[in-house]
């Protein structure tokens, strides 16, 4: 089964899975500009911080490649780094509340200012550092999100043992997660649902419960796409049945994402997410917070 993909990439070209439309049709968009880019993302056709940051990136890049002609199109390297930098400045502003979208700008911004400021550069020798950078920013999340998943999982299955808890044996755990942290948020695999991939990869899940996570219904209309799409066992369920289910011993373990994480420790996230602690917390099921180093406040 080919694995979900919120976003399709090759040099010059970006499309985005639009979201919206999920589960009941699957539909690509092509981003042809950087104003269809900002449309596209403020629109909420891509979702997630992560996949967000991404898009703007690549945005940029398939800007950069299809129509400044791999920066032939620029007078001089002045007026490449100008542009670049108006540009992300101007994707921004399309999600203000995406961090990962501000990551994105801030690492391109840098490798713009390296490659303009380097002996000998053209405007071609600009866009090409600023292409890859992009490129490398899309790579990197997969990355981060895979060593998520792995570490996550080791934690959730020695955390499970130490509490002496397992719904059937310490070897497959049933774990619940709110709202969509998969391949739809993230450049793929995905950061909590990446820990229930793989969970699963390694023989370890026995059922996974995705909420319906209201008011946007991103668990029903996503998450639970993404676990049936790739086969895994699971089962929906609404947003008030997560408390029965934790009392009647039929969960494991919690595992969320994060929109932010402050200095303190203390995590920001979609709503639900409190109710799915403190009902964790009486229930002694250990609860976890799966995020990438560009969520917690620098």
């Amino acid at each position: 089964i080919m694995a979900l993909q919120a976003i399709k990439y090759e040099r010059g070209s970006l499309q985005l899975l639009d979201q919206r439309l999920l589960p009941h049709e699957y539909k690509y968009l092509a981003v042809e500009s950087i104003a269809r880019a900002h449309q596209l993302i403020k629109d909420m056709v891509v979702r997630g911080a992560p996949a967000i940051g991404v898009a703007g990136a690549l945005a940029l890049a398939t800007d950069l490649v299809a129509n400044k002609a791999s920066g032939a199109a620029f007078g001089s390297v002045a007026e490449t780094e100008a542009y670049i930098k108006d540009a992300l400045a101007y994707l921004v502003t399309s999600r203000p509340t995406a961090v990962n979208l501000m990551d994105g700008a801030n690492k391109i911004a840098a490798a713009t200012s390296a490659a303009a400021g380097a002996p000998g550069a053209t405007p071609a020798s600009v866009v090409e550092a600023v292409v890859k950078a992009a490129e490398a920013y899309f790579e990197e999340d997969l990355c981060s999100n895979k060593a998520i998943g792995a570490h996550g999982a080791s934690a959730l299955v020695a955390e499970v043992q130490a509490r002496g808890r397992a719904s059937k044996s310490y070897d497959k755990l049933c774990v619940l997660t709110h709202c969509n942290t998969g391949s739809l948020a993230t450049s793929g695999y995905g950061t909590a649902l990446g820990v229930i991939r793989s969970l699963h990869e390694q023989g370890k899940l026995e059922h996974a419960y995705c909420t319906e996570t209201r008011p946007y219904n991103q668990g029903a209309r996503l998450t639970a796409f993404e676990l049936m799409h790739d086969g895994l066992p699971a089962t929906l369920v609404c947003d008030s049945a997560a408390a029965y289910l934790m009392a009647s011993g039929k969960v494991d373990a919690v595992v969320v994402g994060a929109d932010r994480v402050v200095a303190t420790g203390d995590t920001a996230n979609k709503i639900g997410t409190y109710m799915l602690a403190i009902v964790a917390a009486q229930h002694n099921v250990p609860f976890f917070v799966a995020a990438p180093f560009t969520t917690p406040d620098p």
